[in-house]
């Protein structure tokens, strides 16, 4: 049986960003570029008319920015009782809340537009899978930030009672 191709569509104000991503994904006979897009707000027209199983969208853009157009995405999906496409969002900024603000908005995932085209697409396809793929720099700053700090253990009450030889034997 054969599978059809992940649908995918491009949310980007950079139109020679935008021509290189179109490339490197109509270049893989397992996924179709299904449209793309220079604002959240035409993105996320774009994302629902076409039926996208993933979308490609960056945060920092006119009109209505990335964080924004994936709400409208799971919002507008949700209006319409459809399954939505799973957002992917991309940014040259390594900032934790910007990641922080994609997942409260809806989106499976967080990739620097600096990630090598062998991750990118691989993000695509794991996201379409139904699971999240975050950039290693920005899991490490949601950890750091959403992790509370260790707590060093305290020794039983009953250790000050040792002699200090005592306490060099534990």
């Amino acid at each position: 049986m054969i599978e059809a191709p992940i649908r995918v569509a491009l949310v980007d104000d950079q139109a020679l960003f935008r021509a290189g991503i179109r490339m490197l994904v109509e270049s893989q006979p397992d996924l179709l570029f299904v449209g793309e897009a220079a604002d959240g707000a035409e993105g996320a027209r774009i994302a629902i008319e076409a039926a996208a199983d993933v979308v490609l969208m960056d945060i920092r853009m006119p009109v209505l920015d990335g964080i924004a157009g994936t709400e409208r995405i799971v919002t507008e999906a949700a209006a319409r009782g459809i399954p939505g496409p799973r957002v992917l969002v991309l940014t040259t900024f390594d900032l934790d809340e910007n990641a922080a603000r994609a997942i409260r908005a809806g989106a499976s995932g967080f990739v620097l537009k600096d990630a090598a085209a062998e991750f990118l697409l691989a993000a695509i396809r794991t996201v379409h899978a139904g699971n999240s793929v975050f950039s290693a720099s920005a899991t490490r700053d949601l950890i750091t930030r959403f992790t509370p700090a260790p707590v060093a253990p305290q020794p039983p009450a009953a250790f000050a009672e040792l002699t200090a030889r005592e306490r060099e034997m534990f």
